[in-house]
């Protein structure tokens, strides 16, 4: 399942690739303020779909743009959680920080994930229970054990109320940490954490594809994460603190406030 899971990435990416040479002449839609869909992610996401149900017909999917299939029930097993394109405002603008994020959920469980960055040509893997890999080699979190040592990840939701909530959050852990970094990607933020390229990350207002891959790849590396309470429940409210596990614990103290 992983194996596929990467072949449908990398046919994603052969779009997506195609299309950032041209930028211009993608095709954009305003989903609402500040939250773009273009021609390429619906394309992509399509890609993704069709390399995943011709091996796995009975398979249900929840993909960003397509929603979910018919077929996805609490009868079904297995469940693939697909975002095209984790990052559409930074590709639009052929800024190169975005990828294709796959996750297999089996009885609500992710088993299988998939962060590809078509532009470094990075690819993150995880397996439940048999670690993470950045192109075949084992990641692990940081061991780091202060957030006062820490550059943590960062981002925020559309809208007025969702920017003045990042901004108190940012003034909090950029006083409290070594610096913040808002790079507009959920998902490859996540995998930078997993990797160590990141100490930590936090974000309000996700949705399951875009948490859904990298949460295993921290879990797998060592990490942990959760909500803004520390609980577990992060996939579907959206809310997630991911680090190592003395730096996750600090940033869910200074978070709460906010959960």
């Amino acid at each position: 399942m992983l194996n596929t899971a990467i072949k449908a990435a990398r046919r994603a990416a052969t779009v997506i690739n195609r299309a950032s040479f041209d930028v211009d002449r993608i095709v954009v839609t305003e989903k609402q303020h500040n939250d773009f869909v273009t021609d390429v992610d619906q394309a992509a996401e399509q890609a993704i779909i069709e390399v995943l149900s011709k091996a796995y017909p009975d398979h249900a999917f929840l993909g960003e743009e397509s929603g979910a299939s018919a077929n996805s029930h609490d009868e079904n097993e297995f469940q693939w959680i697909i975002d095209p394109i984790d990052g559409t405002m930074n590709f639009i603008h052929g800024f190169p920080q975005y990828c294709i994020s796959i996750a297999l959920a089996q009885r609500g469980v992710i088993t299988q994930a998939v962060i590809y960055d078509p532009v470094r040509n990075d690819l993150f893997t995880a397996s439940k229970g048999a670690g993470a890999f950045l192109n075949e080699k084992r990641i692990r979190v940081t061991k780091l054990d202060r957030v006062a040592n820490a550059m943590l990840g960062t981002g925020h939701g559309a809208g007025p109320r969702a920017l003045d909530e990042y901004l108190k959050m940012y003034a909090i852990m950029g006083e409290r940490s070594q610096g913040v970094r808002s790079a507009g990607s959920a998902a490859l933020d996540l995998a930078n954490v997993a990797c160590g390229r990141l100490d930590g990350y936090y974000q309000k207002g996700l949705k399951p594809w875009d948490i859904a891959a990298g949460a295993l790849m921290i879990t797998e590396s060592g990490g942990i994460v959760g909500e803004f309470s520390g609980e577990s429940d992060y996939l579907y409210k959206g809310d997630v603190i991911a680090a190592s596990p003395k730096v996750f614990g600090q940033m869910v103290a200074l978070l709460k406030p906010f959960a």
